[in-house]
């Protein structure tokens, strides 16, 4: 018995080793360093491009640590193999990119491979920046490189095998990057290809908003038709939208900018970051985003309306509780209706929950996370706000409420709302 585990051992460390052989040869050799330039070599203008460039792709969320120096890396990203920390991408030589030419950055953005000439993991999304244009790349690399160095070692990856074999990534970008330019549809606006540009570039709405296989890589046959982020879920921005008033241009425009728009829900979770970087970004970008996404809903003009006039309907419109819903109306009657009742427009009103996205996705984890750690604009900032219930809503109080929150919609009931209540309490321990 012993011997036959050993040899099985054997095998896997065997095969194992020359899967990783073989997908060394998909990284490229090591760059020849160029020379890089000084940061008064960058003139204004470009760094300025720079600026509003990385902040259309939320750059400093991913690569800046809680309470951190911007972009000197060191954040947790938690993926289902394990977890990857942002790198620091100030111009350090020692810790950051200070070593790096514009030629070793521009790689690293479309090849996603580093000065060395190693893959680099895909959760840095390089599957969209690879249709980035010379002048975008050179702007960012400009801006990157005249902010303030920032010594910080990047902690250790901490991935399983076999996943934490760089070399394999060679294999997964042989079977799923794809290189090569943006290609513009001469029969949209110029609005609309400068957001498709963006959406599909630089601001990488897909890396959240489209599901991903067993693998990691975004499934394209169902583009935008919903994700998973940071342990959220991202809704579908496509035909398969769940919000219960369609989105349009001016809303999300509004939404983008400033985390709010009429007949929406505010942003919580991980789009509370981009929302921030975005009102930093110029106005004409985030149109034409804007453009772009709402073009993603391609229902007939007539069933949206529809919807929208349900939903309107709906709004304010109380709803008997039945036998099972009596508690979670119980709770909701305490904590909820003083607030959400009397709606927007109303001093001291929230949204009517009939508008509420995080009541008609397909999993109850956003609407457990919002209740239970609120929304709370950061230190410094204005914006609406609910409170936090964690600690004054038990276990089975909080399941109750979800629960009767989701049977205020025509959706189907979740299954096991009280096992998903764990499973976030226990994120957030």
């Amino acid at each position: 018995m012993a011997r036959r585990a050993w040899r099985r051992r054997a095998a896997s460390a065997a095969v194992a080793g020359a899967l990783a052989a073989v997908a060394a040869c998909a990284s490229g050799p090591s760059a020849v360093p160029e020379g890089v330039p000084r940061p008064a070599s960058f003139d204004a203008p470009r760094v300025a491009q720079g600026a509003r460039l990385a902040s259309l792709g939320n750059c400093a969320s991913c690569h800046t640590a809680p309470a951190g120096r911007t972009y000197a890396g060191g954040r947790a990203l938690q993926t289902p193999f394990g977890t990857i920390y942002g790198t620091n991408i100030t111009p350090d030589r020692e810790t950051g990119i200070g070593q790096w030419s514009q030629a070793d950055f521009a790689r690293a953005m479309r090849e996603g491979v580093d000065r060395d000439g190693r893959n680099l993991y895909p959760v840095f999304p390089y599957d969209h920046f690879t249709i980035l244009t010379d002048a975008d790349i050179g702007a960012l690399y400009a801006y990157l490189m005249t902010r303030e160095p920032v010594r910080a070692a990047t902690p250790p990856n901490a991935l399983r095998f076999p996943y934490n074999l760089r070399p394999l990534i060679g294999v997964w970008k042989s079977r799923y990057l794809r290189t090569g330019p943006f290609r513009a549809d001469p029969s949209q606006s110029a609005q609309w290809n400068r957001g498709a540009y963006l959406v599909r570039g630089l601001a990488h709405c897909g890396a959240c908003h489209t599901p991903r296989n067993g693998l990691g890589a975004e499934q394209k046959d169902h583009d935008f038709a919903g994700g998973e982020a940071e342990g959220w879920h991202a809704p579908a921005l496509n035909a398969e939208s769940p919000s219960p008033v369609p989105w349009t241009a001016h809303a999300l425009a509004a939404y983008l900018r400033e985390g709010l728009a009429e007949s929406h829900a505010m942003t919580a979770g991980p789009m509370t970051d981009v929302v921030h970087n975005l009102a930093g970004a110029p106005a004409e970008d985030v149109r034409a985003i804007a453009t772009y996404v709402a073009s993603l809903d391609t229902r007939p003009r007539a069933e949206r309306e529809r919807a929208q006039a349900s939903a309107l309907a709906a709004a304010g419109r109380a709803k008997a509780p039945d036998a099972a819903g009596d508690a979670g109306h119980a709770v909701y009657a305490g904590a909820c209706a003083e607030c959400h009742d009397l709606g927007r427009g109303v001093d001291g009103g929230a949204l009517p929950l009939e508008f509420a996205t995080g009541l008609t996705i397909p999993t109850p984890g956003n609407l457990i996370r919002i209740i239970r750690d609120g929304i709370v604009p950061g230190e410094g900032e204005r914006g609406r706000w609910m409170p936090a219930y964690a600690g004054a809503l038990s276990d089975a109080q909080l399941a109750d409420l979800v629960a009767y929150l989701r049977s205020l919609t025509d959706r189907p009931a979740w299954s096991d709302v009280r096992a998903a209540v764990r499973e976030v309490a226990k994120g957030g321990e």
